[in-house]
């Protein structure tokens, strides 16, 4: 028997709610679902607060309201949150787990923009291809000849942590003929193997890696993981690319690195996040900035979308999910 239930959107703006949601999927989530009032991006509203007191689930993105006891107060029948976008590390507290309400989340979803923009990044740091482009741009010949070797046959990649998109990567890196190194401490080598992947430690990763991807959450043992001594341990020429969390990454010791031209570097995310305008990282040789967009953004949001609704629309049938987020899990997450 389906439950008919009655759903808010909670999030930063009702555009970011129109961009999620494709016309097929709110079809979904209204053969489900009452969608109640407009969308709540101000959670001390209280013109919305009779609708949130009937309120069975909330639909959130990035801007979600933190569920603290207030905000739970004020939505006494809520049983599920449904987060079209990835960590829910900013808003969700032992508060909701305690009062009963489970939490779901499109993690798995965001990480397909953010593996496929890593993988770009890994082919194309490769084979130079920022290198060529500035020569080009500065030059305007075609005789750009590298003194390093580059190209992307046999090259060897290696990823640090698997993570749910650390995992993805290593399985879009399958199809190359690479070799593909992992380093994380949580699992084991026939466990790597299965993901394709030498589990080797994070000093051995960073000294035979061409290209290394980092893709472990930010907790205090990951802090600065990427510091002074792993950069050294990279081989001239060799490629870091975070699209992490910025602080896991020494940013001192890279600019030191990139500097002398030693290494390359590909940052979506940086350390501090926004860069102030004049950061030498801006002008940095070999750096390549990109602000923040690996993950889902554009029509990639509706696969968000489609992912929160489908797991509103199990919840109602069954009163399963398929990607819940478990209290004991937040203490790991990004």
């Amino acid at each position: 028997m389906v439950r008919r239930l009655r759903v808010m959107l909670a999030m930063r703006s009702s555009g970011l709610a129109e961009d999620l949601l494709a016309p097929s999927t709110r079809r979904r989530l209204e053969s489900v679902a009452e969608v109640v009032g407009p969308v709540l991006t101000d959670p001390t509203d209280g013109e919305q607060a009779r609708a949130l007191a009937e309120v069975d689930v909330l639909l959130t993105s990035w801007g979600a309201p933190r569920l603290d006891a207030e905000f739970l107060a004020r939505v006494p029948r809520l049983q599920l949150v449904s987060h079209a976008a990835g960590s829910v590390k900013r808003f969700a507290t032992s508060c909701a787990w305690a009062q009963g309400v489970r939490i779901s989340s499109a993690a798995d979803a965001n990480a397909v923009a953010v593996a496929e923009y890593t993988l770009s990044m890994i082919l194309l740091a490769g084979k130079r291809v920022f290198d060529a482009e500035t020569y080009f741009r500065q030059e305007r010949r075609l005789d750009w000849s590298p003194s390093q070797p580059f190209g992307n046959e046999g090259t060897t990649v290696g990823v640090v942590g698997a993570s749910r998109i650390g995992r993805r990567v290593l399985g879009l890196l399958r199809p190359f003929s690479m070799t593909t190194l992992l380093a994380d401490p949580t699992i084991d080598a026939d466990q790597a193997a299965l993901l394709g992947a030498e589990l080797v430690s994070l000093t051995e990763l960073m000294e035979r890696s061409t290209v290394v991807s980092i893709h472990a959450p930010l907790l205090p043992a990951t802090e600065r993981l990427i510091g002074p001594a792993e950069l050294a341990a990279m081989a001239d020429g060799a490629t870091l690319i975070n699209t992490a969390r910025g602080r896991i990454v020494d940013t001192d010791a890279l600019l030191a690195e990139v500097g002398s031209g030693r290494l390359r570097a590909v940052l979506d995310v940086t350390d501090p996040e926004p860069l102030p305008p004049d950061h030498p990282l801006f002008e940095a040789p070999g750096v390549v900035l990109t602000p923040h967009v690996a993950g889902a953004l554009g029509n990639e949001l509706r696969r968000l979308g489609a992912s929160a609704v489908a797991e509103i629309d199990q919840f109602a049938r069954s009163g399963t999910l398929s990607h819940e987020v478990l209290p004991e899990a937040l203490g790991a997450m990004a």
